[in-house]
């Protein structure tokens, strides 16, 4: 099965850690010709998995990941939100520099569509649930309007990382 990319738009840059929206709930997307649009939960089991953060969708170029503790994924009401914090590496830099400059295109993530994750309506797909492999900061257009990042000068308190945990298991039983 063949990884599918998905681009959202909106960057904005602030400091060492990057944070915001890899991808919005609800919002309709062209993709070639048909129209997508993510539900909530669509994320909820990839939570759990080891997912990287990329630049455009290159293996080569980590940024961070679950596994690691440096990428903090979440659903909430808006969409799939992310916590990210910079390497101090040619990749890590560059990003921070063109995110703070306001000249990245916006985030995207790759995913692949489990039998039962996805329902049609004529040209129409919503994606009910995904298998979630990266997300990637882009320097392209995203597919994806009303995602976001911003990058933060400080470290999270300790108390934020208990906030993520108890998000994911909110969202575990409401959806």
């Amino acid at each position: 099965m063949d990884i599918e990319k998905r681009f959202s738009v909106e960057l904005r840059a602030k400091g060492r850690k990057l944070e915001g929206y890899a991808a919005t709930f609800g919002l309709e997307a062209r993709i070639a010709d048909f129209t997508e649009i993510i539900r909530p939960g669509a994320f909820r089991e990839s939570l759990g998995g080891d997912v990287l953060a990329l630049v455009d969708h290159d293996p080569a170029t980590v940024l961070g990941r679950t596994q690691s503790g440096t990428l903090r994924l979440a659903e909430d009401t808006r969409g799939l939100h992310f916590e990210l914090d910079i390497p101090e590496t040619t990749a890590g830099r560059d990003v921070l520099a063109l995110a703070e400059r306001g000249d990245l295109g916006g985030m995207s993530f790759g995913f692949t569509v489990p039998d039962e994750g996805q329902r049609w309506q004529g040209n129409r797909r919503e994606l009910v649930a995904v298998n979630l492999h990266e997300i990637s900061v882009v320097s392209s257009w995203p597919a994806y309007e009303g995602t976001t990042i911003t990058a933060r000068a400080r470290a999270m308190a300790n108390a934020s990382l208990p906030r993520l945990s108890l998000a994911r298991k909110f969202m575990e039983t409401c959806l």
